[in-house]
């Protein structure tokens, strides 16, 4: 699947943040001003989280109140539901899914 430069730029935040901390999941979201926001899976004892679910809050405690895009990195074979749920509260129905190596599946 061919990437527009702008949902690519979003695949590697992605990959970024999932690499930095060691998380099973990366992801980044755009929103309406173009602004992009990454983040990784949080796995503390009291609080879990997607990595799209914490993408998605730090867009908007940003002040983010659409997203134009987003996309997760993962090595399972979907998005979780709740990150989908957050990602289609702000208006992106299909999240871009890729793999830890980049490649995004159809």
């Amino acid at each position: 699947m061919e990437l527009d430069p702008e949902d690519e730029k979003l695949v590697t935040l992605a990959r970024s943040a999932r690499a930095r901390t060691g998380a099973a999941e990366g992801a980044a979201v755009r929103d309406d001003m173009g602004r992009t926001y990454a983040a990784a899976s949080v796995a503390l004892p009291s609080l879990t989280l997607s990595a799209l679910q914490a993408a998605v809050a730090a867009a908007v405690s940003s002040g983010a109140q659409q997203l134009e895009a987003a996309a997760v990195v993962t090595g399972e074979p979907a998005v979780d539901r709740d990150g989908a749920a957050a990602a289609a509260d702000l208006g992106v129905d299909a999240p871009i899914v890729a793999d830890p190596a980049g490649k995004v599946r159809e």
